[in-house]
C-alpha cells in the first residue's frame, strides 16, 4: 500500500532536486552548498551525491581518492572540497563543472548542473593576510603578505595602497608587484590612515581579479631631516632666550634689592674664643677664668692727687 502511495507521487518528477546550489570561491576555499528539496512522506533521510568533470572528460564522483574529501551519499547540504587542506581541491587553472542530485533509497532526483568555474577567473580575493607599517622620517614603510599562496609561474599578486591624511583627500599608490611599499613625501607629525588591496594577476590569461580592502589603520609619521633640523634650532634658540631672560631678571633683582641681598648674605658675628673653647669642652673652667679676668680688670684703677695751695702762697709762687 505504501509503494502504491509513493508511486503516483514520484512517477513524474521522481525525487525533488536540491535547490539553490552555489559555489563559494574565497582565496583557496572551494565550497559547494545547496538547500534541501521539499520534504517527502518518508522516514528515511535524503542523501546527496556530487560529481565533477574538467572541460573535457567524463563525470567522476567526489571521493577521498579523487579530490581528498567524500561528497557521495552524504546527508550534509555542503561539500567542502578544501576541507582536507587548502592545498587540496580542484586545480586553480582548470575549468571545473559540478553537478549534484538527491537520493532516497532507490529514488533519485534529476542532476542539477552548475555553470563551470575557473578558480583564477572567479575567485574572491581577500585582503592581505598580514600588514606591517613602520613610520619613518616623513614616510610609511608597508610590508604585506599575500592572501594565499599561488604558483608564481601561473599567477602573482599586485598591491594597491589607498591612503589619506586625517582629514584630507584620498590618494592611491599602486598597483605594485613588490611586497614592500614606500609612501614618501609625507608631512611630519601627521596622522595617515590607509587600506591595502591585493589583486590576483593570472599570467597566462592576463586577467586581474580585484581584492577586498583591508581594515583601515592609522599611523603618525615621524620628523624628516629638515624638520628635525628645524626642531633642534628651535630648541636651541628657545633655550638661549630663556637663559637671557633669566640673567636679565637676576640682574634687575640685584639692582633693585641690592641692600636686602647684601643684608641677607652678610657675614655672621664671630663667637669669642673663650666661648668657642667652652662649647668645644664644657668641662674646662673657662667661665670662672673669664669671670676672674673681668674682676681683675674692674679692680684696676688710676689714682689722681689734687694738691691745693693757699692763695697767699700761690701768689708768692707766681
Amino acid at each position: 500500500h505504501r509503494a502504491t502511495h509513493l508511486w503516483p507521487l514520484y512517477s513524474l518528477s521522481q525525487l525533488a532536486a536540491p535547490r539553490h546550489p552555489k559555489i563559494r570561491l574565497y582565496n583557496l576555499e572551494q565550497v559547494l552548498s545547496w538547500e534541501s528539496p521539499f520534504p517527502v512522506n518518508d522516514t528515511r533521510p535524503v542523501v546527496y551525491s556530487v560529481q565533477y568533470k574538467y572541460i573535457v572528460g567524463e563525470w567522476h564522483d567526489v571521493t577521498v581518492k579523487s579530490i581528498g574529501v567524500n561528497c557521495t551519499q552524504i546527508t550534509a547540504t555542503e561539500c567542502d572540497f578544501t576541507a582536507a587542506g587548502l592545498s587540496k581541491g580542484f586545480l586553480l587553472r582548470f575549468n571545473v563543472t559540478l553537478r549534484l542530485r538527491a537520493e532516497l533509497g532507490e529514488l533519485v532526483s534529476a542532476w542539477v548542473t552548475m555553470p563551470w568555474f575557473l578558480h583564477y577567473r572567479n575567485v574572491t580575493v581577500g585582503p592581505p593576510k598580514h600588514i606591517m607599517v613602520t613610520p619613518r622620517e616623513g614616510t610609511l614603510v608597508i610590508a604585506v603578505s599575500p592572501p594565499f599562496e599561488v604558483d608564481t609561474s601561473e599567477a602573482t599578486f599586485l598591491y594597491t595602497v589607498h591612503y589619506e591624511e586625517k582629514p584630507g583627500m584620498q590618494q592611491v599608490k599602486g598597483p605594485l608587484q613588490s611586497n614592500f611599499i614606500l609612501l614618501d613625501n609625507l608631512k611630519p607629525f601627521r596622522i595617515y590612515c590607509l587600506q591595502v588591496e591585493a589583486q590576483l594577476f593570472w599570467n597566462t590569461q592576463r586577467i586581474i581579479r580585484p581584492g577586498q580592502l583591508s581594515n583601515t589603520s592609522c599611523y603618525e609619521t615621524t620628523a624628516d631631516a629638515y624638520a628635525k633640523q628645524q626642531q633642534v634650532i628651535g630648541i636651541s634658540v628657545g633655550t638661549l632666550l630663556s637663559l637671557l631672560l633669566l640673567a636679565g631678571a637676576c640682574f634687575f633683582l640685584v639692582l633693585k634689592y641690592g641692600s636686602v641681598v647684601k643684608y641677607l648674605f652678610r657675614t655672621p658675628p664671630s663667637i669669642p674664643a673663650q666661648i668657642e673653647e667652652y662649647l668645644k669642652d664644657p668641662v674646662q673652667p673657662i667661665l670662672e677664668a673669664l669671670d676672674k679676668d673681668i674682676s681683675q680688670k674692674d679692680d684696676t684703677w688710676n689714682s689722681v692727687s689734687i694738691i691745693s695751695f693757699p692763695e697767699k702762697e700761690r701768689e708768692d709762687v707766681l
